[in-house]
């Protein structure tokens, strides 16, 4: 593993980048800065590397300008309507920074705080945080454990650990935006994907959950097959129009075994990369930089724009804390949250360039 100084916030902390390998092929950075995934470097079909996420050129840009990329968000990942919810009878307020809403823990969430690194065993990077009782509205200490681990095969490990000392509620995820044709290369319409969802959780006009777990069957949300990201998603639906693209939580299957399982996957046609997305979380959040208006651009140069990219956001659902019928999302002192996420990436070199 290797590390060198990123740069100085705003505030003057430190920012540290790490950086894991393998023989395989792979190399991930990490920033300490909202364990932001910088760069995912992964072979295609010919064994030519390529950056596969997007990201931008400078600390300030991730600071003040970036739409989460790469970064652990929270405490709560997505959306609570109105900024507000109840626990144990007492109500919270929280910064409503998504319109009306509260999205992805607020102004100044995870993904803007500097977190502390060490070295672990092999090629793995553990982060740890400590968000004060209050700290953008949420109640409870609560300390945050991250682990990204990268073995001799081309995945990357994601480990979540989180404690509290009062109630309080918790929704962790990685915001990466991926592009397996390379960072600005231009839209992901042709990635061939599919997700292990019977089902999704349609949204009102401001993208919160209605509380509905409306069947995928018949839908542009079908990808129990495998389907292009750009086949459906100019279709006059509703859900499409609300959210401009795809920006949904999908309902996983659930396995007798429990534990991770396969999520979601993605092949480029063109480069023959494949990211598999295995967790144990219920929901998978699916986004197409929908918000994405060429007013950003990476290390390529290159602007990006509506649909340049794919979120496989694993996690909790939106909106968790005022929808009883949802996966509770309330974290009580005495317990500790313990959640995986693994992107696993492949080609499809070894049978043929076939989908």
């Amino acid at each position: 593993m290797q590390q060198r100084p990123y740069g100085v916030t705003e505030d003057g902390q430190t920012v540290e980048c790490y950086a894991l390998a393998n023989d395989a092929g792979m190399r991930v950075e990490v920033l300490t800065l909202g364990c932001i995934i910088a760069r995912i470097e992964v072979p295609d079909r010919q064994g030519r590397r390529a950056n596969v996420v997007l990201g931008l050129d400078s600390l300030a840009d991730y600071e003040h300008r970036s739409p989460h990329f790469g970064a652990v968000v929270g405490r709560f990942a997505n959306r609570i309507a109105r900024g507000r919810f109840a626990l144990d009878g007492t109500d919270y307020r929280l910064d409503t920074n998504n319109g009306p809403n509260a999205l992805h823990g607020g102004r100044k969430g995870f993904d803007k705080v500097v977190w502390r690194a060490a070295a672990g065993t092999g090629e793995t990077l553990r982060l740890n945080y400590f968000s004060r009782d209050g700290e953008e509205g949420y109640p409870g200490n609560l300390a945050v454990d991250v682990s990204y681990s990268l073995g001799r095969t081309n995945e990357l490990r994601i480990d979540y650990e989180a404690r509290t000392d009062k109630p309080t509620i918790l929704n962790l995820t990685n915001h990466s935006y991926f592009n397996l044709a390379g960072e600005g290369a231009g839209d992901v319409l042709g990635h061939v994907v599919s997700i292990a969802a019977d089902g999704f959780t349609p949204t009102d006009a401001t993208q919160i959950p209605t509380g509905e777990i409306r069947p995928v069957r018949g839908t542009p949300f079908d990808f129990r097959e495998p389907r292009a990201v750009g086949e459906r998603i100019r279709l006059a639906d509703e859900q499409l129009q609300v959210a401009r693209g795809y920006d949904h939580n999908w309902v996983l299957r659930r396995t007798e075994a429990g534990g991770v399982r396969l999520a979601a996957r993605a092949l480029d046609p063109e480069t023959g990369r494949i990211l598999e997305v295995l967790t144990d979380r219920p929901g998978l959040q699916f986004y197409t930089g929908n918000s994405l208006n060429g007013a950003l651009a990476g290390p390529s140069g290159r602007s990006y724009r509506q649909s340049d990219a794919l979120c496989f956001e694993t996690q909790g659902f939106p909106d968790a804390p005022n929808q009883p019928s949802f996966p509770s999302a309330v974290l009580r002192p005495g317990e500790r949250f313990r959640s995986t996420t693994v992107f696993r990436f492949s080609t499809d070199a070894a049978v043929g360039g076939a989908a």
